[in-house]
């Protein structure tokens, strides 16, 4: 989609919690907590009235099964002008749900639906739950929801023989189609790009160092919220981040996925907890409240590859697309913003969009898309340094990219995530 300027959408503020590893600090918060900390956090930091809020975009990836329509629970919990209709709905679209809600709300606005909208994701690793073996919710369910008897429960029991696979299976993030973990995806990547451990342990030690210089000069306090745990403890930053992490240190990981593997936890991004918010507006709206905009999107692009190829290639096509609809070349743009789930992934994607053989047989054009200067590429870090909470990710990157273009009077910036099932999402941003 590229933006029209007869009503054009503006992104007033962005904020959100400290990311932080599973199974610590945030544990006993699950996504809808960690959204109204983002959420309610946010709108104080703004100052703005709740019952402005006219409706709520957010997106998720481990829904709790109890209340899958977070949007709609965090409206309810804040008290976001519930009495005045505040509605709310839920996207779900991997690691690209986080951009998709923000991306939904923006174009909400424009067809002129809304005036003032919330928009973000958020997960909870810590809180995913445990998925039984189907023999076990078949035999189990009917006991469950009925009246059952006696001879009901010898029947269950009956089903469940032979009592084999009945506990619990260890979750996984892999692709239903062909069994694929995440990690295998960025090995088989890095094998076809000819991505070293060297230079992935090279990327990674750089996203950690660039995402504590940041942190040390206030560059995330426009964004990083204090939350306070249910057990009463502040955490005010990021838990991940590595400021003395070297690639000496990373060199002496075990690759993960493969014995004879490049992939390690240290180029890798952890399973993350966390929630991240954008308080969206029409510009009109905007002025009148008393707001300065930061940016605004002119365009946003969402496709698919084959997951059987390369899932996580996706920013490789999203992104020249998102160009293409904004009218601009990869030469145009000040800062590039693209997840790094791995770096094996992001490297591949970089590889890609400077090959001519990509551009010609994927994307249709005779020469490459550009090679991006590591200088504009991921300037206060990425996932693997702040984590990843997976629905989370895409709306961080648009708060740290709107500041970062009001804060510095550039441009542009361009944004791509991959996601499972080879979604690939992108995003331009101007500055106002």
């Amino acid at each position: 989609m590229a933006a029209t300027a007869a009503r054009r959408a503006v992104i007033v503020a962005g904020a959100r919690t400290p990311f932080l590893r599973a199974f610590t600090d945030f544990t006993r918060m699950d996504s809808i907590a960690l959204a109204d900390a983002a959420v309610g956090g946010l709108l104080s930091r703004v100052d703005l009235p709740k019952e402005l809020v006219q409706a709520v975009v957010w997106g998720g990836v481990v829904l709790p099964s109890g209340a899958p329509n977070l949007a709609r629970e965090i409206a309810i919990d804040l008290d976001l002008g519930v009495d005045s209709g505040c509605e709310g709905y839920t996207v779900t679209r991997a690691c690209a749900s986080g951009l998709q809600a923000v991306t939904a709300a923006a174009a909400a606005i424009e067809r002129g639906e809304y005036d003032v909208m919330i928009a973000g994701g958020s997960d909870s690793t810590s809180n995913a739950e445990v998925k039984l073996p189907q023999k076990v919710v078949h035999a189990g369910a009917p006991l469950a929801l009925g009246k059952p008897k006696t001879k009901d429960y010898l029947s269950a029991i009956a089903q469940l023989a032979p009592f084999t696979d009945l506990l619990p299976t260890r979750p996984k993030i892999a692709e239903r189609t062909t069994g694929e973990v995440m990690g295998e995806s960025a090995e088989k990547m890095a094998r076809i790009h000819g991505i070293t451990r060297a230079a992935q342990d090279e990327f990674a030690v750089r996203s950690h160092h660039r995402a504590a210089a940041a942190a040390a000069s206030g560059r995330f306090d426009r964004e990083v919220l204090e939350v306070v745990t249910p057990e009463g403890v502040s955490i005010t930053a990021d838990g991940l981040v590595r400021p003395q992490t070297s690639v000496e240190k990373l060199a002496g990981l075990p690759p993960v996925f493969a014995a004879d593997g490049t992939v390690t936890a240290g180029n890798s991004s952890p399973l993350t907890d966390g929630a991240a918010a954008v308080l969206i507006m029409s510009e009109e709206r905007a002025r009148d409240l008393g707001f300065v905009p930061l940016a605004a999107f002119r365009s946003w692009s969402y496709i698919s590859v084959d997951p059987a190829d390369q899932v996580l290639i996706g920013p490789a096509v999203a992104m020249p697309r998102a160009l293409d609809k904004a009218g601009l070349s990869l030469s145009d743009i000040d800062l590039v913003d693209i997840h790094e789930a791995f770096a094996a992934q992001t490297l591949s994607v970089l590889s890609a969009l400077a090959s001519d053989e990509w551009a010609q047989a994927k994307l249709g054009r005779d020469t490459a898309v550009g090679e991006i200067d590591p200088a504009i590429l991921n300037v206060h870090g990425g996932s693997v340094a702040l984590g990843h909470p997976f629905a989370a990710t895409g709306a961080r990157m648009v708060a740290t990219m709107a500041n970062e273009l009001a804060i510095t009077g550039k441009s542009t910036a361009l944004l791509g995530i991959c996601a499972a099932g080879g979604i690939g999402a992108a995003a331009v941003l101007e500055s106002i």
